[in-house]
C-alpha cells in the first residue's frame, strides 16, 4: 500500500479512536503502526499495532475501530494500557521528560561509562563488531547477572537511581543510550 493511503488510514484511525475511546490523538499517532489488511470483502479490516505492547486495533470499512482485546492466547488492551492512551498532552510530556532524564542518568552513570565500549561492540555497524558474537541484549543481561552476583557498587548505585532491581529492566535501561548511538551510526552511513 502506498504511503499516502497509509497516512490517510492513520488519520482516520486517530479521529476514530479519539471519538470512540477518547484516546489522545498524539498517543495514537506516535505509538500505532500500520501492519496491513486482514479478511476479504465486507470483512476486510486494516490492522494497526502498538509498537510497545503489540496490542492491535482493527479499522473496518465503516471507519469503526475495534480493539483486539485478545490476540491468540495473549490478552491485550488492559485497563492500564487504555488509560495510557487516554493520557493528556501534559501527562505524555511528563512521561517523555522522565524517559529523557533516565537516559541522561544512564549515560552519566559509572556503570554505563565503564561498559559502554563493550556493549557497543556487540552492535552491527560498530567498528569493533564481530559476526557470531552474542547480541548486545545477551551481553547486557550477562553483565547485569555477573555484577549482581559480585554485588558491584556501580550496579547497586545504578539500580537505586533507576528505582528497580529487575535484571531485564536494568539491561534495557543500560542499552538505551547504545540504541541512540547505533541510530546515529546508521544515519551517518546512509
Amino acid at each position: 500500500m502506498n504511503p499516502k493511503k497509509i497516512a490517510a488510514l492513520m488519520d482516520t484511525l486517530i479521529l476514530t479512536c479519539s471519538r470512540q475511546f477518547r484516546f489522545n490523538p498524539r498517543r495514537v499517532a506516535s505509538d500505532m503502526r500500520y501492519k496491513g489488511t486482514q479478511g476479504e470483502g465486507k470483512n476486510l479490516v486494516h490492522v494497526f499495532k502498538d509498537i510497545h505492547t503489540q496490542s492491535q486495533i482493527d479499522l473496518d470499512s465503516r471507519s469503526m475501530a475495534i480493539l483486539r482485546e485478545q490476540h491468540g492466547d495473549t490478552p491485550h488492551w488492559d485497563d492500564a494500557e487504555k488509560k495510557r492512551y487516554c493520557q493528556t498532552d501534559a501527562e505524555i510530556d511528563a512521561e517523555i521528560a522522565a524517559k529523557q532524564a533516565r537516559l541522561e542518568a544512564t549515560k552519566a552513570s559509572a556503570l554505563y561509562q565503564d561498559h559502554r565500549e563493550h556493549l557497543l561492540s556487540h552492535y552491527k555497524g560498530s567498528p569493533h563488531y564481530q559476526e557470531g558474537r552474542p547480541t548486545a541484549r545477551e551481553v547486557a543481561r550477562d553483565l547485569i547477572a555477573q555484577l549482581s552476583a559480585a554485588q558491584d557498587a556501580r550496579l547497586t548505585e545504578f539500580s537505586a537511581q533507576m528505582q528497580t532491581n529487575d535484571p531485564e529492566q536494568l539491561s534495557h535501561l543500560l542499552l538505551a543510550p547504545c540504541h541512540i548511538e547505533r541510530a546515529a551510526w546508521a544515519d551517518k552511513n546512509t
